[in-house]
Order: C-alpha cells, then structure tokens, then sequence
C-alpha cells in the first residue's frame, strides 16, 4: 500500500511587504495606535489642560508645599490684627435658642474668675495664649442675634439640655444662617441636671443631630458644664483663624465699645447732636470721606477720627507717663478731605433739566386710532414708520432723476419699471403695488369695514344684534362658565373682565401690544408721561463690574489700620437717639463704600420659603435686611432670567418655593450681598419678624422693563373653517377698531387676526392658521409698564423711620 501523501502548504508568492511610510507622513489615528494608550505620545504641539497633564512626583511635591506656604502666608495675614498683645480682640456672639438658656451665664461658665458687666460687650484677656475675647451676650430675641452674629468673628450657639429647640429658635438659626455667618461652635448648659447620668450622651447625640441640619461642618456639642470643654471651646476661640464674612470684609466696620454725647455746641440745633463712638476697626482701612451705617440709627458724616488707645497701650513707652497718655489718646488720625461723601441720595435738579427741556420739545401730539403695537400705532396719522411708497419711474431712471418725479404723470405705464433693487435690476417677483388693485392695498390704506362689508362665508347672511336683554344672560352664563374653570386649573392667570358698559380703549389706555414678550422692541417713549417724579435723579450704572471693581480697588488703599482703637466723631446726629439708645443691645457700625448712599432702581432675588402658608402678593410691605441695613419696601415681582429687550413679565403673586426677581427703589448696594425678606411686625404675631424668603442683591438697572400682562378672552360665536365670529371679547365696534391690530391665539396654540368687526356690540370676524374647537378660547394679550415703589429705613422698634431724602413723590 502506498504511503499517504503529507499535506504540503506551498509559500504564499502573492504577499508583498511594502516599505512603511516616514513618520513625517504619518496621521493621528497611526500615531495613537502606536502609542498604545501612553501619555507621552501626544503630538506635539497639542494643547491639553492642568488636569491632563502628568506631573511628576517632584512636581506634585513642589506644588502642594507652594499651597501649603500661600495658605500659611494667608492666615499669618488674615491673624496679623489679633497678633501682639493690644491686637483686636476677638468678638463672640452666645446666641441663646431657648427660653431658660442665659447667654451672661455661659460667659460665667467659660471664665469662672470672671464678674460680666449687665452692659454689652464683655472684654476678657486670655493670658495663655495672649489674645482678648470680647463676648456679647444676646437675649432670645431675633434682631439683636442678627445684630451681634453680623460683627462677631465667631458664634457661640447655646442649646438647652431640657427643652426643645421651639419656632423662634428655628427662625434665629435660619435667619443667622442666611444673612452670612464666620465660624460657629455649638454648645449645650445644664448638661449636668440630667438624670440619670447614662442619657446624657443620648441628648448630646440628639442634639449634635440637629445642629447638623443648619451647619453640617459641627463636629461635636461642648458641655459648659465641664471645665475641660470649656476650656477647648477657649483654646478654639483663641486659636483658631476666623473665616471671616465676604461682604462685611470689603468694607470697614467696627463693634461699638462706648458712646459719648458731647454737649450742644454753637454749628447744632437742638435737634441734632454730635457723637462720639469707640471701638476697633476691623476689615478695610477706614476712611473719614467715606459714610458710615451705625446699626439702625442711619448714615452719617464722619467729622474726625481720633485715637482712642487703651492706657495700657502707652504704658510700654519708656516716656510713657499719664499726661502723654491723654495726649496720644486724643491724637488726631484723619479729617475728612474735599472729596468726601454728602447725603445726597439723588442727582441734581440741573443736571437732568436740559434733557427733560428737549424732550418735551421733540414730542408733538399726535392723534392715536390704534393701539401702540411694538414701537409704533397703527391706523394712526403718524405714518413715519411706514416705508415710502415706490414711485413708477421710466426704465434707467437714476436715484437723483428719480427725485424729480412727483407722482404717476405718465399717460403709459409700458415703459415704466415696477420696483428696482439696489443694483438697478428690475425685480421679477415684486410684490403687488397700491395702485395695481384691491390685493396690493396696504391695511394702513385701506377703509374701514362695517358689517356691510363683503363676507367670505359661503352663504352671508347680515348680521343682527341680539337684544340687550338677551345678549347679557348669554354673557352671564358664559362668564359663570370661565370663572368655574379658572378655578379648576388656572389656565388664565392673567385674565380681566370688562364690564359691558366700560370703553376697553379708555380702561386700557396705558396698555400696548408685542408681537414676542422676549424680542420685541418696547418704545419707552410712551411711558415718559408715567415716570415717577425723580426718575430721572437715579443712580445708573452704565458697567456694574468694572463700577464695582473700581470701588472695591479703592477701599483697599489708605485709612485707618484694621486694629487701631478709634473714636468716630459723627455729624448732625438726632438728638433723639439720645434717649432710645440701650447700651445693652450690640450695636455695630459698617463704613460704606462710594455710592452707596445713592438711591437706584434695586433688583434683588428673591426665593419664598416652601413652608410659608400663602403666596405673597406683589406690592405687599416687606422687611429687608441686606448687609448694615434694613428697609421696609414694597417690592415688584418679575420673572428672572435675562432677554433680548430687557423686557419682564409681572408676576402678580410670588408662590411658595418660587425663585422671582423683587425690585424697588433703595440705596445702591456693591456686591453679591445676602438678603433676608420678613413679615412686618404685628399683633396678631407677637410684635415679632418672621423670615420667609431669603435672596442676593443683584446689579441695579433702571432699563429693565416690568411689563404687566392682562388678557382679554373671547368666546368662538360661529366658526366656518379658518374663520371665526368672536364676542365678549369687546362690546362696542370703536373698541374692536381700536386693537385690530393685536395678534390673536388660542389656549390649544392657533394664531390670528382681526378681520372686521360686525355690527355695534363688539362682535369681529377673525381668520386663524388653522381650524379651531368650539370648545377653545380666543385671547389677545396686552402690557403695561408698572414703576417700583420707594424703600424706607426701618428700625427694630418697629417704626418705619423716614430719613432724610428717603421719599419718592408720584410712585
């Protein structure tokens, strides 16, 4: 038997290895899959970011110790004021949130050795670590907590092992949250009347629980029951670098330690008075140009700053006797200079005088026979907004000949062109000129229709108005009808009633229409008339950023030192703050910065508080505290967000959990401040504030629009195709007439036109897009422009205090 033949695989000829290509020649993907997923094989040249650049091991630990020195440099920095042993003290606020919980004795408990005097501040001087506490004690009251967390570098919150935190505790601890806060520590008295023992740490657990839920960086609740806590919560305060607040630190501002009341000198009525207030500054350098916000007593001049070290501070000198003392204590530091800041909250009467004088001569009246759509009337007599009519001119007439032609003179229109583009080239697909017929007539030409006119309906039959008698039950029954169902799903919000017998073009004179709520132009002209008195005297702020850094670049440079121990003589003071001031409140004054004082159309954000029962109405009375100071305002609500005209939409109502813009006229604010909005004092709460919105101060615009919205709905009387016969929509032909020009639509999203009015009782024909649903509803939409109210100081008193210049006549 023959062998088997073995299976023999012959070379593949065929195969031909081509030489690779040059590097130079090669592309990205070959590039990428050579390098197989490694980092260094990036192209060159390529851009890539910090994150997705591999830093080698050195690199990492050159830049982590660059950090670690700038952060060391910037606390040594932020510390240096506390340095030394006359450095400023540090000011703790014990913010008491319960009814048997005494601040003055958590200061005993703190310092046994320590007697607390019943006036606030406390200074206390820790020699161990050589810093100076000055503790301010508050009562369980919510604008004195406010008042004392605003000026303190740290919060002590002081809890109750018995009772539960009640509603006023909870709004404290909201209120001192949202307005802005430095480093907080947490606290617990009467951990020792626990009983037994073993729940103790059962309660400080509870409690360590819901502190956590307003400041979640709480680590642990200290007992002053026991002296090692309390000696770590003083080993804290004394170490420890505060975070400072952002807004108060671009500012200066100081804690109030005294205030004197010079007497009565020959420059002071008896009406006024001059202080005299001492403390430390803190923050920026201060300025004697600059004014100054003292609690809520007002703005002030400043008349002279002077030094008011404390004794002990010259006692280091080596020619340090008693009479120098008094000497340097009285030393002079700063007057103010020629560009300081007055009181004036509003631009001079000169300066606005020109421009109201030509305005009033460019505005020339001029008859109105249409509502004001976007930026012109139409039907009017004022046609300037209309394009000129084109002239029919000879074939290779120029520009300049063309002039000379005053009208269609010309016995044969053969050799005349119908319309010329801009290179001279006749237009082939030219719309219909006026003169060629009834389909090239421009709607501004054309006659008014009556209900003779001639109808597009198949079979027209002329049209009777019914019976007064009938035609209001029919309106009765059909608004009973809308009212039941705006209630079911508020489809309508914005929806008004006119009575039959009201001429809807004299109840809405001031209204206009737009073609988009977004885009289109609003003619401001119209609303001049409408202006509050001094809206012309308003601060504008052409660029807020640049405004802002300009001013906030300038508070950096020059003033007192932060540390310095200083006496503020203030100007023209009230004398009757004399008698209402309590030294035993915190009362704290803050320097603001240029502008400040000047009053602008204010726009602050504003969030209602999920948890309030109702919705809050624009216009309400509403408590403001921004920053040093609080206002009792009026506001507007409008939607936020920003659009193509500056034009917004007012909101009637702000609800519960809605973000919304509030604005009104108040002093200019600098910055991203905290806000915090409240219900006006009344009986029926207790005389006390309640917190129910919080928000940010925003850039002031006194172009922003707020444009009230209404709709006037009518009911689809006959519908034939596209066509449509409207009523109650208006009850007289003049007033159908009058907002002819308003763009229709339904709720189901169909958009027409007015077409021609029908009889004397407000019925129209309309054409629409597209058919419509008996069931649907026709509406138009007007606006109007509504102006923000004034803002008033406010006092905790519950007062609303009118300060000098405050008021806006005519809003």
């Amino acid at each position: 038997m023959a062998p088997l033949a073995e299976n023999h695989h012959h070379r593949n000829t065929t195969k031909v290895s081509h030489k690779p290509f040059k590097s130079r020649f090669a592309t990205k993907g070959f590039i990428k899959d050579l390098a197989k997923g490694k980092s260094e094989g990036h192209p060159k040249g390529s851009r890539r970011t910090p994150h997705q650049q591999v830093m080698s091991k050195l690199d990492r630990r050159n830049q982590a110790a660059q950090k670690r020195q700038n952060k060391h440099q910037e606390n040594i920095k932020s510390a240096s004021v506390f340095a030394g042993q006359h450095g400023a003290p540090r000011i703790v606020a014990l913010v008491p949130l319960s009814q048997d919980v005494d601040a003055r004795q958590a200061i005993l408990k703190l310092h046994h050795d320590v007697q607390v005097p019943p006036t606030s501040p406390t200074r206390i001087r820790v020699e161990k670590f050589k810093q100076t506490i000055e503790y301010v004690p508050v009562n369980f009251d919510l604008p004195n907590a406010l008042d004392a967390c605003r000026a303190a570098d740290f919060v002590i919150l002081v809890l109750s092992s018995t009772e539960d935190v009640d509603e006023q505790g909870e709004l404290m601890l909201k209120a001192v949250e949202s307005q802005g806060v430095s480093n907080v520590l947490t606290t617990v008295q009467g951990l020792d009347r626990i009983e037994p023992a073993k729940k103790r740490p059962q309660v400080v657990s509870s409690l360590k629980s819901y502190i956590t839920r307003y400041f979640p960086s709480q680590e642990k609740v200290h007992s002053l029951d026991s002296e090692r806590e309390c000696a770590n919560v003083i080993r804290s305060l004394c170490t420890t670098t505060p975070k400072g607040v952002i807004w108060r630190d671009e500012r200066s501002w100081m804690l109030v330690e005294d205030v004197q009341w010079p007497q009565y000198t020959l420059d002071v009525s008896e009406d006024e008075s001059n202080a005299v207030l001492t403390g430390v500054v803190r923050g920026r350098g201060l300025k004697a140009d600059r004014l100054i916000q003292v609690g809520d007593w007002g703005c002030f001049q400043i008349a002279k700053i002077t030094d008011a070290s404390l004794a002990m501070a010259k006692k280091s000198r080596s020619d340090g006797s008693m009479s120098d003392i008094g000497t340097m204590q009285d030393a002079l530091l700063q007057l103010p200079g020629d560009g300081r800041d007055d009181l004036a909250d509003l631009a001079p009467y000169e300066v606005i005088m020109d421009d109201i004088d030509a305005t009033l001569a460019s505005e020339a009246p001029v008859e109105r026979r249409g509502v004001l759509l976007d930026d012109h009337h139409y039907f009017s007599d004022d046609e300037t907004h209309l394009p000129e009519p084109p002239k029919r001119l000879p074939k290779g007439t120029s520009s300049y000949q063309a002039a000379w032609f005053l009208g269609d003179i010309s016995d044969s229109g053969s050799d005349y062109e119908d319309e010329i583009d801009d290179e001279g080239d006749v237009l082939m697909d030219a719309p219909a000129l006026p003169q060629d017929g009834t389909e090239g007539l421009d709607k501004a030409t054309q006659h008014e229709p009556t209900e003779a006119a001639p109808s597009e309906y198949p079979q027209s039959e002329m049209f009777l108005d019914p019976s007064p008698d009938e035609e209001a039950a029919q309106l009765e029954e059909y608004r009973s009808q809308r009212k039941n169902e705006a209630e079911e799903d508020r489809e309508f919000p914005d929806e008004i009633e006119l009575h039959p017998n009201v001429l809807a073009r004299e109840r809405l004179a001031r209204y206009r229409g737009l073609k988009s709520l977004k885009t289109s132009e609003w003619e401001t002209n119209e609303d001049k008339p409408h202006e509050p008195a001094d809206w012309n005297r308003l601060l504008r702020v052409p660029d807020y950023k640049a405004a802002r850094k300009v001013v906030t670049r300038e508070a950096l440079v020059g003033g007192v030192a932060p540390g310095k121990r200083v006496s503020i003589h203030l100007r023209s003071v009230p004398a009757s703050l004399r008698n209402t001031y309590d030294p035993t409140k915190p009362l704290a004054l803050h320097s603001l910065l240029r502008h400040e004082q000047k009053r602008t159309v204010a726009n602050y954000s504003i969030t209602l508080s999920s948890s309030h029962p109702h919705p809050l109405k624009s216009k309400e009375p509403l408590i403001l505290q921004c920053g040093p100071r609080r206002f009792l305002i009026h506001p507007l609500y409008s939607q936020s967000g920003t659009t193509p005209n500056n034009v917004h939409k007012f909101l009637r109502f702000l609800h519960p959990g809605q973000t919304a813009i509030a604005t009104f006229i108040a002093p200019l604010t600098w910055g991203s401040v905290p806000a915090l909005f409240f219900l006006p004092p009344t009986p029926a709460t207790g005389n006390q504030l309640s917190l129910i919105a919080t928000g940010t101060s925003l850039a002031p615009d006194p172009n922003r629009v707020i444009a009230k919205r209404i709709i006037l709905t009518g009911h689809p009387y006959k519908i034939h195709k596209k066509l449509v016969t409207v009523r109650y929509m208006f009850f007289n032909a003049e007033d159908v007439n009058w907002f002819k020009a308003l763009r229709l639509w339904t709720k189901r999203g169909r958009s027409g036109f007015v077409k021609e009015s029908l009889g004397t009782h407000g019925y129209f024909k309309a054409t629409f897009d597209g058919r419509i649903s008996p069931m649907d509803a026709v509406g138009v939409s007007l606006y109007k422009r509504v102006w923000p109210r004034e803002a008033r100081g406010w006092r905790m008193d519950g007062e609303g205090k009118r300060e000098e210049g405050m008021e806006v006549g005519g809003l």
